[in-house]
């Protein structure tokens, strides 16, 4: 910045100015304090490592709050709650299965639902878990899996234990920053999006051979049981 004229006008915008396209998921725009510590927390994520292979992964563990649904609870006038899922993730998680590919759910969450969508998916669930990243340990120990060969999603700071614990961290696009920043991989849109988000391009998408996270799988309709 020319400083000299910076201080003539009192503002940045001075001299020749013209709009230059940016991708949104690498600005970072500081104006105070605050701003200035939340870049360098996601300042990692722009130069993300590899991103893994199914070769990399012995098992992929799932939170469901915030990461299988879009993290809003609908509650009726008896007070029953029901959340929003979305039907691309059943082909991923699908896809997962039928590779033989180790599955869990791993939720704090004591509400039915979670259970329910579980059996829905197949997949084995912990949920009202207080220590997710104990009950991730011993799962791991119950099942022989390293747990850096596990890559867990999740979107809250409930999972950072977790992150810290898997070899593969991966944070939804709506995540916590401090989430976004311990992940090795963040998804570009957020967990339960409208299929015109999900399918669009840039999208994240492991590289060949391909490990169908359900996350980020593309809208189709749910694979049967």
């Amino acid at each position: 910045m020319d400083a000299a004229g910076f201080r003539t006008h009192r503002h940045r915008f001075f001299g020749h100015t013209a709009l230059v396209p940016t991708d949104p998921a690498r600005v970072l725009e500081i104006d105070d304090p605050h701003d200035l510590a939340r870049a360098r927390a996601l300042a990692p994520l722009l130069d993300p490592s590899p991103l893994p292979s199914l070769a990399d992964v012995d098992a992929v563990v799932l939170d469901f709050d915030g990461t299988q649904t879009d993290d809003r609870v609908m509650v009726d006038s008896d007070g029953r709650e029901t959340v929003a899922v979305h039907r691309g993730d059943g082909l991923g998680i699908a896809a997962l299965r039928k590779a033989g590919v180790p599955l869990l759910i791993l939720s704090t969450e004591q509400n039915p639902v979670v259970a329910a969508r579980a059996r829905k998916l197949q997949v084995p669930v912990l949920h009202g878990i207080d220590r997710k990243d104990e009950a991730l340990k011993q799962w791991c120990d119950e099942q022989n899996i390293a747990p850096d060969r596990v890559l867990y999603v999740g979107n809250d700071v409930n999972d950072l234990g977790c992150f810290a614990l898997a070899g593969w961290p991966v944070a939804v696009g709506s995540a916590h920053d401090s989430v976004r920043a311990a992940a090795r991989a963040v998804t570009t849109t957020p967990a339960a999006t409208a299929p015109s988000a999900r399918s669009r391009p840039g999208c994240w998408a492991p590289p060949s051979p391909p490990l169908p996270l359900s996350p980020q799988s593309p809208p189709s309709k749910e694979a049967p049981p």
